[in-house]
């Protein structure tokens, strides 16, 4: 997928890494719809900014209806703190869940469409390695991550017919405020050696959509997926 001259819309574009692929699309070429529930938030010179809260099925439809010419599409927004399965509130839970998969269900479905319409395009969906394992203190999220890779897996083979590449980044942990704050409230000390610069990760994940790649991973995403052959583990956060 050449992504200069392309038009992207990215999901939770107000931090992290969805903001680094806003910034990284444009210095591609490409045009760059900069998403978020709070777009007072987003800061990236040159994007078009719109609200869009992935979760409400009349936001998901507004997009599509303002971004008719979207043929990239970069699905990073997600609620990550769901908490354990069995002991946590399972009002989060059911969030975590929504927003990672549902959210980015919606968010297919609406632009599947406009997809085939401008030429089948192509769609990242932002996973991560704990898809492929669990992770202590997280159980929810890496749950909902396992549902987003069936998902991801899922929509690949139904839009083959209409030309449109779905590429899953699967990274480990990403060097993002939202991961510090998880680390520090659940006293995991993260080891510098054990992150991925958000510049880093999402040039990699770029790079791959170009390619056309159908997974992206990093070192620790190419280590969890290794691990499926064998009995199920627990991510390490801590090296």
């Amino acid at each position: 997928m050449k992504l200069n001259g392309a038009t992207a819309l990215v999901t939770g574009a107000n931090r992290g890494i969805g903001a680094q692929f806003a910034l990284d699309l444009l210095a591609r070429g490409a045009k760059v719809y900069a998403t978020a529930r709070r777009p007072e938030l987003v800061d990236v010179p040159g994007a078009e900014v719109l609200p869009l809260d992935i979760t409400d099925d009349a936001s998901v439809a507004a997009a599509a209806e303002l971004a008719g010419d979207v043929d990239v599409l970069i699905n990073n927004a997600a609620d990550t703190a769901g908490g354990s399965l069995v002991t946590g509130d399972l009002r989060a839970i059911r969030s975590t869940m929504e927003s990672n998969y549902f959210g980015t269900l919606a968010m297919i479905r609406a632009f599947a469409p406009i997809l085939a319409r401008n030429g089948g395009g192509a769609i990242l969906n932002v996973l991560s390695a704990v898809a492929w394992t669990t992770v202590e203190g997280n159980t929810a999220y890496a749950a909902a991550k396992s549902a987003q890779w069936g998902l991801t897996n899922g929509v690949r083979l139904e839009l083959a017919g209409q030309g449109t590449q779905v590429t899953a980044l699967v990274p480990g942990p990403v060097g993002t405020d939202t991961l510090y704050a998880f680390a520090e409230r659940e006293g995991i000390e993260i080891a510098p050696d054990a992150v991925i610069a958000p510049a880093d990760i999402v040039a990699l994940a770029l790079d791959g959509l170009e390619a056309g790649d159908v997974e992206v991973l990093d070192p620790a995403g190419v280590s969890a997926k290794a691990t499926l052959s064998g009995p199920p583990q627990i991510f390490p956060l801590s090296r």
